[in-house]
């Protein structure tokens, strides 16, 4: 279950991060309507929810008040994507280094956030179309 949980989770991050590369830098802070997230925002929201999953696989205190990372401290492109490429490759490693150890919890929280992730990856999709862009994984 341990090897499906990875693939499922790394599948979702390959997507995403493949969309938000290709994604116009130039519109990374466009709201689609007011009072939405702006394509930036949704992907400091993944980010910032996979490191609340890495820390609660490590069985670290994870506060999820903050809800996305700092604006300030992710206002590029390059800085968002390496965060976002980070948070996914950690979680994976977390996870595929649990040998056994891992609980019915840590599936479950597992299951709910590739679920979130599969839930804003969606999102993003429409703000590609919006933006004139053929999402990579809609390709043929």
């Amino acid at each position: 279950m341990r090897d499906v949980l990875v693939t499922r989770w790394s599948e979702i991050g390959d997507k995403m991060i493949r969309l938000a590369e290709e994604f116009p830098e130039d519109r990374y802070d466009a709201h689609p309507v007011a009072d939405v997230r702006s394509f930036a925002d949704q992907l400091r929201h993944v980010a910032f929810w996979n490191r609340y999953v890495q820390k609660t696989l490590r069985r670290e205190e994870a506060d999820g008040q903050a809800n996305e990372l700092s604006r300030t401290s992710y206002p590029t492109k390059a800085k968002i994507l390496k965060a976002l490429r980070t948070t996914f490759d950690d979680v994976a490693k977390e996870l595929a280094g649990m040998n056994g150890s891992a609980t019915t919890a840590d599936a479950d929280t597992m299951v709910s956030f590739i679920e979130h992730g599969g839930e804003h990856y969606g999102q993003l999709v429409v703000y590609a179309r919006l933006a004139g862009v053929v999402p990579p994984a809609s390709r043929a």
